[in-house]
């Protein structure tokens, strides 16, 4: 299957937040396990940052999970921006009510004289920051990513995980080297030619998945906005060769339909 084909069929996770909130228990129960499954690691991760504490992250997520399933996001519109804009909004609010509660209560039990610090603004790079956030959404993509990578490896799609692995923690090994260690791992005869055509195709298998985890998290599938995503979240690097590819199908399918 094409790579913009793949794209094209992708749930965006905007209709999966309908779906949550919609009409129907059984429908209704799955989606929201979807979008939780799946958004869960990014949100602890912003939030552990965001508290330096994981039982004030751990308070909030529980809070926010409840919330989801209660409801209390249905007025959720992908005209008023992206997912993952719309998720920021409300983990930054919900970091600063919890801020602002523990302010009111601690009032009570220390001196009026101490200073408490100030909330941090969303906007700068404290904790609880944008930067954090971002950081959290980008670092969860890329472990979802290895994590397709390593699954499809143990439904027989390739050895790309572990070739990948391998390039990763030893950049500066020759293909040379690699051979030699992915030889005695493998217990297979593997040349530095095989070894590079294996990391390259093994990249672009990566890029396939990290493409597709950041086009769920957008309402539409234009290769614009696919990118300029990919460049907000500093991804674009991994994606650049496929991102070619898809513009070159699309600009040959588009003259072929002139």
């Amino acid at each position: 299957m094409e790579d913009e084909q793949r794209l094209s069929r992708i749930a965006t996770q905007w209709s999966m937040v309908r779906q949550a909130h919609g009409q129907g228990d059984q429908q209704r129960y799955l989606a929201q396990q979807t979008l939780l499954d799946r958004y869960g690691g990014a949100v602890r991760r912003y939030l552990i940052a965001a508290f330096r504490d994981a039982d004030a992250a751990d308070e909030v997520f529980q809070d926010f999970a409840l919330r989801f399933v209660r409801g209390d996001f249905q007025s959720a519109n992908p005209e008023h921006g992206k997912f993952r804009s719309f998720l920021k909004t409300i983990l930054f609010r919900m970091v600063t009510d919890h801020h602002r509660r523990n302010q009111r209560r601690r009032r009570h039990e220390i001196p009026v004289a101490e200073e408490l610090p100030e909330v941090a603004d969303a906007g700068v790079g404290g904790p609880g920051s944008e930067v954090d956030f971002t950081n959290s959404w980008r670092e969860d993509l890329l472990a979802r990513s290895w994590e397709q990578l390593h699954d499809a490896q143990r439904l027989g799609g390739g050895p790309f995980y572990t070739v990948l692995r391998c390039r990763v923690e030893y950049p500066d090994a020759t293909s040379q080297e690699l051979a030699e260690r992915l030889s005695e791992q493998s217990e297979k005869d593997l040349t530095a030619g095989n070894v590079r055509v294996l990391v390259h195709r093994a990249r672009d298998r990566f890029a396939e998945f990290l493409l597709k985890e950041v086009a769920a998290s957008l309402d539409g599938e234009s290769l614009d906005r696919l990118e300029q995503e990919l460049i907000d979240l500093r991804l674009h690097d991994y994606c650049r060769d496929v991102l070619v590819r898809l513009r070159q199908r699309a600009s040959f399918q588009e003259e072929n339909h002139e």
